[in-house]
Order: structure tokens, then sequence, then C-alpha cells
């Protein structure tokens, strides 16, 4: 049987457009991978044949002012055998958190903040071209493609500009009430990434954002930082956004509504890649939803394009218990 050329051009438009509109993608992200533990996780994250991985911070525990040393343990990370199989078959982005910055819950204050920028973009294989290195701060957004529907993944620096934390008498930490976080040029690029026309956002923190009534690292220690960005959200009316965190050691998931946003928003955790804190058995969060996570765990963003809206399915997973919590938004 013979066809026109254009009835095979009209057939081959149809299965093109099917096969965009049913295209999925897969990111998955966590944070505290100490690179002398073992690391279990990484196969097991493949198994989700993830397109992208998203380092959200404590990527190797640094904790020094010797670039030497810091350059040996990025080193030791890229070695072990499980991660480069994995890093050979999965796209890598990120950000830092302390310890990969150089020194535990340091802030701008950070003598050698400078050379460990370009070594963690070093590990990020960020080309040497790119505007990132010749910046301060390895703040970044990056664009994806899911179907006929666009993502942004904006990742903060939450380290290169942030002010002094300020303890109580037990060396807890209490709101620094006019301290920020980012820095005004950072916060002027972040207005920036906002204002595209992406169909969802995901906004990677090292720190916590929701989280506010544990007495460690958040942004609820920055009030003023806080509610800026939370005014930004608001102002630039993003069609959806999923905040990501790590640092805690936990993983959670987060939820709010803020008013002038329509749709929930989730600060999702994923914290303790080698290393959870499996001792914390409970601690108050009114924002959480669903179980605490006090063993290794990682998180899943699943999206799919279904015509006039984008689904989004978000996990917390890890090796005891194959799905710890999972939730659904559509954008």
């Amino acid at each position: 049987m013979k066809y026109s050329l254009a009835v095979i051009l009209i057939a081959s438009f149809a299965i093109s457009i099917k096969a965009q509109t049913s295209k999925t993608q897969t990111f998955a992200f966590g944070s505290c991978n100490r690179e002398t533990s073992p690391q279990p996780l990484w196969d097991v994250i493949l198994k989700d044949q993830p397109n992208l991985w998203i380092w959200l911070g404590d990527n190797i525990y640094g904790d020094t002012h010797d670039m030497d040393v810091l350059k040996e343990k990025y080193q030791i990370q890229n070695d072990n055998p499980d991660y480069k199989r994995f890093a050979a078959k999965v796209s890598l982005i990120g950000t830092w958190d302390d310890h990969d910055y150089g020194k535990n819950d340091a802030g701008k204050y950070y003598p050698r903040k400078q050379e460990s920028q370009q070594l963690a973009l070093d590990f990020l294989k960020v080309p040497a071209e790119s505007p990132v290195r010749k910046q301060e701060g390895i703040y970044s957004s990056h664009d994806y493609q899911v179907g006929s529907k666009r993502i942004q993944v904006i990742l903060l620096d939450c380290r290169y500009h942030r002010d002094t934390l300020m303890q109580d008498g037990n060396k807890s930490y209490i709101p620094n009430v006019q301290g920020d976080i980012l820095g005004q040029e950072q916060w002027t690029w972040l207005e920036s990434q906002l204002s595209t026309n992406a169909d969802a956002y995901i906004i990677g923190s090292s720190i916590q954002i929701l989280s506010e009534e544990h007495p460690h690292e958040k942004w609820a220690n920055f009030p003023s930082a806080r509610k800026r960005l939370i005014d930004l959200l608001i102002k630039t009316k993003p069609n959806g956004v999923i905040l990501l965190s790590g640092d805690r050691h936990i993983g959670e998931f987060s939820k709010t509504q803020i008013i002038g946003l329509n749709f929930p928003i989730y600060d999702i955790t994923s914290s303790g890649l080698t290393n959870p804190a499996s001792h914390i058995k409970a601690e108050h969060n009114p924002y959480r939803v669903g179980p605490l996570v006090n063993q290794k765990n990682y998180g899943l963003l699943e999206f799919k394009d279904k015509g006039k809206k984008l689904v989004v399915t978000m996990s917390l997973k890890g090796l005891e218990t194959p799905v710890y919590h999972k939730e659904v938004v559509e954008f």
C-alpha cells in the first residue's frame, strides 16, 4: 500500500506529538554523604532510573581550611566505585552546605570560600567557562523539558553570603532578626529566575525553609530572609513550586499553604545518604506530613506531562523501607 508524502509527514508528526506529551522525567536528590563511609544507596537509586541527581549539600565532609585536604576528600568520593558507576549514568547538579563549604555551620566569614567554591564546582563538573565560576557563590539555575512542560531547577547558595548565626546560653540557635542568607546579588538573580514562565520550579536549599521549631540551622534563624523568600514567591506568582532541603540527617515532608499562591508548598528534606540521625525518634514540626525518617534516605521527583497538567509524584525512599512517604501534586 502506497502513502503520499503528506500522509507520512502527518503520521510522523502525530507520533512525535504523542511521544512528547507522554514523556516523563525523574529527578533524585539527597545530602549528608560522608566520603569515607559505605554508600549503599547509589545502586538503589539507579533502579529508579533518574535522569538527574541533585546534590543538596554536605556532599563530602571537608571541614578544613586546607584546600589540599578538601580536594583529596572530593577525590575519595569520586573514586568510590558505587558512586563512580552512578555518576557515569546520571547527570549531576548541586549546591553545597557547611561541611563541603569548609567548616561546620560556617557563613560569609569562612576565609577560604573562594578557593572552596572552585573545588565544589570541579566536583560538580561545572565547565571552566561557566558564569558560576566567576560569581560569588555557587547558586545556579537549570532548565529541563518534560513533554511540553518546562521545569526550572533553582539551586541556592545558603553559605557564601549568610550572616552570623546567633546563639542563646544553651548554644541553641535563635533568630538573627535582621540577618540575611542569600546576599543582594543572589536575591536579584532569584527574582529574575522566578519571573520566567516555567511550568514548575524546584528550589533547592541546603537548609530547611519551612520547619522552624528545632534548634538547628534553618531559614527561620533569619526571619527577615525567610519572609523575603515567601514574599518573593507571592510577588512572582510561579505556576508551581517544590522546595528541597538537606542538612538535618533526617528525612521529612513539610507542607503549608501560603495566602496568595494557589498550590500548597512542600519542603522535602532528604538528608542522610550515609549517616542519618537514627537517635532522633521524634521532633516537633507542625508542618510535617508523613513520618520522620531517621534511616538512610533519598528523595525522588517523578514528572509526567498530562496535557493541561504537570503531575509530580514526590517520594522519600531508602533501604529498610522502599518508600517512606509519597505525595502527588498537579501544576
